[in-house]
C-alpha cells in the first residue's frame, strides 16, 4: 500500500511539472500570471526557459522512477523541493501575494518533501 501511494504521488507531481512546463511553453503569459508574478513585455525568452526547464525536470523525475527506482526518485524529489521554495521567495520579492507564495509554492514544496519521505521509506 505504501509503495502505491509513494509512487503514485511522485508520478502525479512529476506529471504536474511536465504540465506546468508545457503551459509555460504554450501560454507563457497565462502561466506567468498563475505563477504569481505577471510577465512584463519582453519576458517571453525567460518564460520559455522556465517552461523548458520544468518540462524536462518532470520527465527526468519520471525516468528516475521508471528506470532507477524509489531511492533515486526520493533524492530527486528532495532536491526538486528547492525549486518551489525558491519560487516562494521570488513571488514574495517581486510583488506577488503571500497567498500565492505560501498557498501554491510553499505548499507544493511541502508536498514534494512528503513525496520524498514516502519514497525514502520504501
Amino acid at each position: 500500500m505504501l509503495s502505491a501511494i509513494a509512487y503514485g504521488l511522485a508520478i502525479v507531481l512529476d506529471l504536474f511539472i511536465v504540465f506546468i512546463g508545457a503551459r509555460f511553453l504554450l501560454a507563457p503569459e497565462a502561466a506567468a500570471a498563475g505563477y504569481g508574478v505577471p510577465a512584463q513585455r519582453g519576458d517571453s525568452a525567460y518564460l520559455t526557459v522556465k517552461g523548458g526547464r520544468d518540462f524536462s525536470l518532470g520527465l527526468i523525475g519520471l525516468a528516475l522512477l521508471a528506470f532507477v527506482g524509489a531511492e533515486a526518485g526520493a533524492w530527486f524529489m528532495l532536491i526538486a523541493a528547492l525549486m518551489p521554495l525558491g519560487d516562494t521567495l521570488i513571488v514574495l520579492r517581486h510583488g506577488g501575494t503571500k497567498a500565492t507564495a505560501f498557498g501554491i509554492h510553499f505548499a507544493t514544496a511541502v508536498v514534494v518533501l512528503i513525496s520524498a519521505a514516502l519514497l525514502f521509506a520504501l
